[in-house]
């Protein structure tokens, strides 16, 4: 394998929140808790949890008169993201299709 999976991006809602950060410089809280379908504290604790890690960085930010969170995927969460998905990559390569 070419490299290890990476614990803290690998459950299954940091991944797919890593993924989402990914294509975007930087995207609202409530916008990926609804894409996640997760409660405002399911989604937090994932977040500190990404951020203590140094992968994701958390600003606010007034807009539309309210304030918002808003999320970034960093320098090294990008890193840890290509790592951990080349992981993934290397262990499907010795799965036979159908």
């Amino acid at each position: 394998m070419s490299g290890a999976l990476d614990p803290v991006i690998h459950a299954p809602n940091r991944l797919q929140m890593c993924c989402m950060l990914a294509a975007v410089d930087t995207i609202d809280f409530a916008t990926v808790r609804e894409a996640l379908d997760v409660s405002e504290s399911v989604l937090s604790k994932h977040v500190k949890t990404l951020e203590e890690a140094g992968y994701v960085r958390v600003s606010k930010a007034a807009s539309d008169g309210r304030q918002r969170t808003w999320l970034a995927l960093t320098g090294d969460g990008r890193k840890a993201l290509k790592g951990h998905l080349a992981a993934l990559k290397a262990m499907m390569a010795g799965v036979p299709e159908g």
